[in-house]
């Protein structure tokens, strides 16, 4: 039983209607990264009817849910800090870890936070350099950043430019960041159809980038169809300005989920979303439009798919996955409505905008997913609040299977799926809708868990820090990482301090 941090009663009955050197927060001539909301079924965005407004406001006095920006959280949360958004105004999007500091990911370019004091996050350094959505990884001196809009160069002063150009740019700009106060651009490699998200798969001498994008046209010159499948960079460490894409393993032979009309409501699949790998077991998991894969990565420049499966009923978009420590379960996100639609509510239900629990069955190559059940926040959301299942983390708790995760509106939820087919939340943040009247994209789009704290990037509203204190997650602060992306699993208990 959650106990919440406030008086009030909340029913929640609503919802049934090129290189560059030096680059700096002060190169302001850049021009702006446009948002390319993933595709997804859902509510339309926008003004809402005045009746819905009238119900939202009825909601908000009634204490159904929280009043504009007023956050509310369970006992078992503490919300140590937020961190308004600065020189960099765009959308927040991802975060990523490296000793004390955070990294975080904004369409306008990327921010360095001094964690030293989770109380009160210190600014290191902002880099302007625009490209939605600035999807962001770190490994050992190197910071990899995603542009998926297309750009008149590969520098962080070009401009929007239509991907029917052939000048136009889209890629994988690395960063040397040895300096945290002056990160330093040494490359980018352009990728067919650009880079929405990419994973890194860390080596000794190499790091390899798998690189995740989608929606070919015959009118984009680099984007062309069917890509059915992910670009693959290799980095010489040492020499990150040799970087280049080595393969582009073809993952759909078939061409994938063909979506509508042959499966109504569920998006085609011409690529993947995201893929996370855990390199202490060999696999990989992609979460990919209209498809859900596993995938051994032995060797990771020759990625070789497992399993496959698709939710052709209740999954709209698959968005991102997570394994479970044990490498035998995996939580699969549905984006449903591209993460700018109302999906949290009783008119959606419970089965959609979820996460899908999968557990890992048989050995080696024969390994299947097999699907065990649902999990969606239990509160639901306005009908001016963009909520959907999005980024999470594991909290590392040996014997359970517990992780946070963004609901962008939605909040923060912490929950239990050591059971599969119960899974269940133990604690939780969010803030009021941003709006009572019209729906404005905000909310968290990355919750996870980092060295005892978590840490939220707000779209709309800045990067929190929350406590958790809660007797079945307490010994997670006792492990402790040198570095995180959380697209890249860690073993969190081997050769690890705990």
């Amino acid at each position: 039983m959650i106990s919440l941090h406030t008086t009030r009663v909340r029913r929640r009955r609503l919802g049934v209607a090129a290189a560059a050197a030096g680059l700096f927060a002060t190169l302001l001539t850049a021009g702006p990264a446009a948002a390319t909301p993933d595709p997804g079924t859902g509510p339309a965005k926008g003004r809402i009817s005045s009746g819905q407004a009238a119900e939202v406001k009825a909601a908000v006095q009634e204490g159904e849910i929280p009043g504009v920006d007023e956050v509310v959280h369970s006992r078992n949360i503490t919300h140590l800090s937020n961190t308004p958004k600065d020189a960099l105004a765009g959308l927040n999007s991802d975060l990523t870890f490296q000793g004390k500091y955070a990294f975080a990911g904004n369409y306008d370019g990327f921010r360095i936070f001094d964690l030293s004091n989770p109380k009160s996050p210190k600014t290191v350094a902002q880099v302007l350099c625009p490209g939605s959505q600035n999807d962001i990884s770190v490994s050992g001196d190197l910071l990899f950043l995603s542009t998926d809009s297309s750009r008149s160069d590969n520098s962080c002063t070009s401009a929007t430019q239509p991907a029917s150009e052939k000048s136009s740019w889209e890629g994988i700009k690395i960063f040397d960041i040895r300096d945290k106060r002056n990160p330093k651009y040494v490359a980018a490699v352009e990728t067919a159809c650009g880079s929405h998200t990419h994973t890194v798969v860390p080596e000794r001498k190499d790091v390899y980038v798998y690189v995740s994008s989608y929606s070919p046209s015959t009118s984009f010159p680099d984007c062309q169809p069917p890509h059915d499948g992910i670009s693959i960079i290799k980095v010489p460490r040492k020499a990150p300005q040799r970087a280049a894409v080595v393969d582009f393993p073809v993952l759909f032979p078939d061409g994938g989920n063909p979506g509508a009309p042959t499966n109504p409501g569920v998006s085609a699949t011409t690529g993947c979303h995201d893929i996370t790998v855990l390199p202490s077991k060999d696999l990989a998991a992609g979460a990919c439009m209209g498809d859900g894969i596993l995938f051994d990565i032995k060797n990771p420049a020759r990625p070789k798919v497992i399993d496959r499966v698709q939710d052709n009923t209740n999954f709209a978009f698959w968005h991102s996955a997570t394994f479970n420590q044990d490498a035998d379960k995996v939580v699969f996100t549905d984006e449903l409505g591209g993460g700018g639609a109302a999906t949290c509510n009783a008119e959606i239900g419970p089965n959609r905008g979820a996460d899908g629990i999968y557990d890992i069955v048989g050995r080696g190559d024969h390994r299947k997913l097999v699907f065990r059940s649902y999990y969606k926040i239990p509160r639901h959301q306005a009908d001016t609040e963009n909520c959907v299942a999005h980024n999470g983390s594991l909290i590392p708790v040996k014997g359970h299977d517990i992780m946070v995760q963004a609901w962008y509106q939605g909040g923060v939820s912490v929950w239990d799926f050591t059971n599969s087919s119960k899974p269940k939340e133990i604690a939780y943040f969010e803030r009021g809708p941003i709006s009572t009247t019209t729906m404005t994209t905000g909310g968290s789009w990355s919750a996870y868990y980092y060295n005892g704290y978590i840490y939220s990037n707000d779209i709309a509203k800045g990067f929190d820090v929350l406590k958790l204190d809660d007797r079945r997650t307490d010994a997670a602060k006792r492990v402790r990482l040198d570095e995180l992306n959380v697209q890249t699993q860690p073993d969190y208990f081997r050769g690890l301090g705990h």
